[in-house]
């Protein structure tokens, strides 16, 4: 029995990354507006650690499809933090709480993203301190723009979550 749910979790887990890919390919034509993060989240507070899985298949999917430059090196990082902050937050959260700090963490994780990006850029790129502070000055707008898209994206992270776990259950 337990080889089924391993087999079940590897075809889920697959599923899941795929379903990332394709979203975030089917938002192309909105600038930084996708639901990368929503999904980050969701898989999270339902698969908790299992959710790296369905995440790191998403960004090796990322790379196979747009090819393994160096404007992907921080993929492999930068949704982590996002998995991380929602690991941080309460399991067992009130609805009436969450519905609000879903939101808020989604949309401050897009407008803080360029923050998150920098540290690659500085690396690969030699930046220093003040030319780092520039380079996300000037994506700031691109920032906003993600910041506002995940906001809006975070508002059915809850009812998302409570639908997966339902069905988790009756798995």
């Amino acid at each position: 029995m337990k080889s089924h749910r391993k087999i079940r979790d590897m075809i889920i887990f697959g599923m899941l990354g795929a379903v990332m890919f394709a979203a975030k390919i089917a938002f192309e034509a909105l600038p930084n507006i996708h639901p990368v993060a929503m999904f980050v989240m969701v898989f999270t507070i339902v698969y908790r650690i299992r959710a790296l899985i369905p995440l790191y298949i998403f960004v090796l999917i990322f790379g196979l499809y747009y090819g393994f430059s160096i404007w992907w090196i921080p993929y492999i990082y930068i949704w982590t933090i996002l998995w991380g902050i929602t690991m941080l937050l309460p399991k067992k959260m009130p609805d009436k709480i969450a519905m609000i700090v879903y939101p808020i963490v989604c949309g401050l994780f897009g407008l803080l993203y360029g923050v998150f990006y920098a540290p690659s850029q500085a690396i690969l790129f030699g930046y220093d301190f003040p030319t780092t502070l520039k380079w996300i000055a000037a994506g700031l707008p691109f920032d906003a723009i993600h910041g506002l898209g995940n906001l809006g994206m975070g508002l059915i992270v809850l009812p998302l979550s409570k639908t997966l776990a339902r069905l988790e259950k009756t798995a």
